[in-house]
């Protein structure tokens, strides 16, 4: 079975910057498209970022300009670097990871909830103004 485990996050002040990194266990992850998504207090988990096996990255308005996803096959990571850090990025981010799926997979699918199988356990990012 498939394990995510999500470390990084921390408290930041506005403008500064985290990287956010996960590691799974398994034999799936190569096969797999990985996503970050982040929940706020009382607000729905939403779309961060996303990368296809093909390593085609794909991101949030939100986020999009000062973030940056990567993964290591090798390694079974993906990462998310943030930058500019808002108030507003203030949430627990959660790594997942989809079921198995061909080798390019377009926005519509990495930015839909119902396409991961596997989530993490959560990491803190506080940032403060």
């Amino acid at each position: 079975q498939v394990q995510l485990v999500e470390s990084g996050g921390g408290q930041v002040q506005a403008g500064g910057s985290l990287r956010l990194s996960c590691a799974a266990s398994g034999r799936t992850f190569s096969e797999s498209a990985m996503g970050w998504f982040r929940q706020a207090p009382g607000k729905e988990r939403e779309f961060v970022a996303g990368i296809s096996r093909s390593g085609e990255t794909y991101y949030a308005d939100s986020v999009k300009g000062r973030s940056t996803i990567s993964r290591d096959n090798a390694k079974k990571t993906v990462s998310l670097q943030m930058g500019n850090l808002k108030p507003d990025d203030t949430a627990v981010y959660y790594c997942a990871k989809t079921r198995r799926v061909a080798f390019f997979a377009p926005y519509e699918y990495l930015a839909a909830r119902q396409s991961y199988d596997t989530w993490g356990q959560g990491t803190q990012v506080t940032v403060s103004s």
